[in-house]
């Protein structure tokens, strides 16, 4: 089984990229969804944490958001609590996918979190920082206090961008995307 890992900074396409890859994705900000809907146990520990905040089952996003936006060690505590289970579910996933050629991995924090390993093939989404924010400000849940509170705890893009293998430029059309995905695919199969 082949790892590919997707890098890039918030907002820049990565879940778009990861799915137009074909293969099966695990994808770290649906699974935190998930947590937040379905997982009692999680809830109760976060409860327990942070009770000013944490006041109903399932969580919902804006009492994570406010919790975070009043005090940034809350999101410290928010990780190591979520990391955990996000990670269990991942390791599901890739015993689940075993036997495929590809998998692909779309964790927000990868390299961070050190949960890429040395043979993964890692991919950095370029996109231009202006249509980035352009399109973040668009999202329903959008806060520009929590992105700049999210981007202190990643890497530089700069980093991110060296370690990666491959570079695909989100110019936000599915044509080109394909076209480099391609090329990717049949670069990896080849090496």
């Amino acid at each position: 089984m082949i790892r590919i890992g997707i890098l890039g900074d918030i907002g820049s396409g990565k879940s778009y990229v990861a799915k137009k890859f074909g293969y099966p994705v695990f994808n770290a900000d649906l699974e935190v969804a998930k947590i937040y809907k379905k997982n009692k146990k999680c809830f109760k520990k976060l409860k327990k944490t942070l009770p000013n905040y944490i006041t109903s089952f399932p969580i919902k996003k804006n009492q994570i958001s406010r919790s975070i936006i009043d005090n940034k060690k809350n999101l410290k505590k928010i990780i190591k609590i979520i990391h955990p289970e996000v990670r269990s579910s991942m390791n599901l996933f890739l015993k689940k996918n075993k036997n495929k050629k590809f998998i692909v991995l779309d964790i927000p924090l990868l390299l961070e979190s050190k949960i890429n390993k040395k043979k993964d093939i890692l991919i950095y989404v370029k996109a231009n920082k202006k249509e980035i924010y352009k399109r973040l400000k668009k999202r329903k849940n959008f806060n520009k206090k929590i992105y700049k509170k999210l981007k202190k705890i990643q890497l530089p893009l700069e980093v991110k961008k060296r370690k990666a293998k491959f570079i695909i430029k989100n110019n936000f059309t599915r044509k080109s995307i394909k076209k480099d995905i391609m090329k990717i695919i049949k670069k990896i199969k080849n090496d």
